[in-house]
């Protein structure tokens, strides 16, 4: 991280303006930025971790960014990830946590990804408005997803028999590598439901 430095009169200087008072402060806080990546449950901000540590955003950053170096040739790394930083198994050992976590659920069929894409970009939206572009009944996928917490119930549809509505969990950030929704690659609806109504 590239420190700029500024030359101030001593009594308006910032705090951590100078580049030693920062690394060191980085450094003073670097393993109790670590223990809290290690017992947070989600993702954790810059600024969440800097009012546990009562540090300054930026130290907080170099910190992180310190604690990402060390740990990137590791089985474990640090990730930024639904808005936040946590510690993530490293992509090289995925096959092997993947069989020790999911032997009875290996991947995602087609069509469970095709109806949590619809949900993604949609979202939140209704069982028919899904089956409406996928064309086929989707109760079966959205009940994979549900149970694989990819998806969640996101309360009801304001319409004529209060339909359920869905929306993706933090879990599916997560597991995509996704910081957020805003990451996803565009889905024209439109299309998918045009192609769909004119397929033989």
């Amino acid at each position: 991280m590239a420190i700029e430095e500024h030359i101030v009169p001593f009594a308006r200087m910032e705090p951590h303006a100078d580049g030693e008072l920062l690394r060191a402060a980085a450094e003073r806080i670097k393993k109790s930025c670590e223990a809290l990546l290690f017992i947070a449950s989600e993702p954790l901000s810059t600024r969440s971790i800097a009012k546990l540590t009562g540090e300054d955003e930026k130290v907080v950053a170099l910190a992180l960014q310190r604690l990402e170096e060390e740990y990137a040739q590791r089985g474990i790394v640090v990730r930024e990830a639904g808005g936040g930083y946590r510690f993530a198994t490293s992509p090289e050992a995925r096959a092997a946590v993947e069989a020790y976590l999911l032997p009875a659920k290996t991947t995602l069929s087609p069509q469970a990804m095709e109806t949590l894409a619809i949900v993604a970009h949609l979202q939140p939206t209704t069982k028919s408005e899904i089956e409406s572009i996928r064309g086929v009944n989707s109760d079966s996928v959205v009940a994979t997803l549900l149970d694989r917490n990819l998806i969640a119930e996101a309360g009801r549809k304001d319409v004529v028999g209060r339909p359920v509505l869905y929306e993706t969990t933090q879990f599916f950030l997560e597991s995509f590598g996704l910081r957020s929704l805003d990451d996803l690659p565009p889905l024209d609806v439109e299309r998918a439901v045009l192609e769909r109504n004119n397929a033989p």
